[in-house]
């Protein structure tokens, strides 16, 4: 699986650490930047380039950090096809997956470590929607919503 990572400079360091240890897994990993830490990047920036990339199929799942993940998960979550949420546990990163067919997660690097934020990924890389009856219903739900056409 090719996945895709981006971050502001809040996440520049943990985002350089991650394609590292994905790469070492044997995942293909594509970095949409930033290339250097600039306190001035604008977080919704790297959030479009990288939701783009996955509705445009370019990339099945993608990775996204900033400082708390919050602000990355609201500027995704924009695009039209992009189930993205913030997850700091792996229950969350697995269940996502698995439930709502996510295909973004979104972390934050001041508040969780790098032995964690490892973990996060690769559960959340290795997770497959579940194609349930119930979880086929609900996500069929949320794309009705995603369309304008929920009552």
């Amino acid at each position: 699986m090719n996945v895709v990572i981006a971050s502001d400079h809040a996440g520049f360091n943990y985002k350089n650490q991650l394609i590292n240890f994905l790469k070492n897994k044997g995942y293909e990993t594509d970095d949409l930047g930033p290339s250097q830490p600039n306190p001035e990047d604008d977080y919704p920036d790297f959030a479009a380039k990288l939701a783009l990339g996955i509705q445009q199929g370019k990339y099945e799942r993608g990775i996204l950090i900033c400082g708390s993940g919050v602000g990355v998960s609201v500027a995704a979550n924009k695009f039209k096809g992009i189930r993205a949420a913030v997850c700091h546990d792996s229950y969350s990163a697995h269940q996502g997956v698995e439930h709502d067919n996510m295909n973004l997660l979104c972390m934050g690097s001041r508040i969780i470590g790098t032995e964690l934020m490892f973990e996060l990924a690769e559960i959340f890389l290795k997770a497959k929607f579940s194609n349930e009856e119930r979880h086929l219903r609900r996500y069929n739900k949320m794309i009705q919503i995603e369309a304008g056409n929920f009552r």
